[in-house]
């Protein structure tokens, strides 16, 4: 699986929040995307799903292998939300159906791209809950998101995303909405399965710890462009752009601390 964005541009209400973004993802490769708020991160992924917000136009070029599927119907684009290309959104609180019990919303993906019966699509559920190390997977299937905790949601998308065992997984800003203890696991938890699964990953960050802990390379995005793009350990030892400067030295800042030369 290769992924090919060309001078994504989105604009909404005559404002240009993507501006002529180009990245590549190779088949396991593993991208991050890192930028301050309102920098056109969240939107770029959403782009190469067909789920921009209403009034949003997007122009350039995403090819996913040797399809193009910017500007494909949402019928189409349906089929490979999930099969091709899984998402994890940044509050699973909000992204999660508060009416439905979490074994059924695991199954539903299933259900709908591999086409299995109940009780198999019931066992693949328990069998990506334990994936995803949720804690007495039997008992949480049958709970509805507001019982669980932050922690116990997010697993939960996680587990919806890699559900029809997609090729790719775009993490919009996962562990945001976490206490620190939490994201690690999250982390883990994303570091393991990318790897032991062989799917590519874009991961969405504004914190530059969490960035270096889970990809070898990033874009930085500014006002909806490129500022600069490279390894993560070249943005952290040398950042050639001011909006790469500001974001090491917020993180010097804080609790991220660069790791000594060996």
């Amino acid at each position: 699986m290769t992924l090919r964005a060309r001078d994504l541009t989105v604009n909404i209400g005559g404002r240009t929040v993507v501006d002529a973004v180009s990245f590549d993802v190779a088949d396991g490769d593993r991208l991050g995307i890192i930028g301050e708020s309102g920098s056109g991160k969240s939107m770029t992924a959403l782009a190469m799903l067909g789920l921009l917000p209403d009034g949003a136009t997007a122009t350039g070029s995403i090819r996913l292998d040797d399809r193009e599927i910017l500007g494909l119907p949402d019928r189409e684009l349906a089929r490979l939300r999930g099969s091709r290309i899984g998402m994890v959104f940044q509050e699973p609180r909000t992204s999660l159906n508060p009416i439905r019990t979490i074994g059924r919303q695991i199954m539903e993906p299933v259900r709908i791209h591999q086409r299995l019966g109940r009780a198999e699509c019931r066992s693949r559920a328990l069998e990506l809950a334990k994936l995803v190390a949720l804690n007495d997977p039997e008992t949480l299937l049958s709970r509805y998101p507001h019982q669980l905790s932050g922690g116990q949601r997010q697993r939960v998308g996680i587990a919806i995303a890699l559900a029809a065992e997609p090729q790719l997984l775009i993490a919009d800003e996962p562990t945001t909405a976490l206490d620190v203890t939490i994201q690690a696991e999250i982390l883990e938890l994303f570091d393991r399965l990318v790897d032991a699964l062989g799917t590519s990953l874009i991961f969405i960050t504004h914190d530059l710890a969490v960035l270096q802990s889970i990809v070898a390379r990033a874009l930085v995005l500014e006002r909806g462009q490129v500022a600069e793009s490279g390894s993560v350990e070249d943005l952290l030892r040398a950042p050639a752009s001011p909006i790469a400067r500001r974001i090491v030295d917020a993180a010097r800042a804080t609790s991220w601390q660069k790791p000594e030369a060996p």
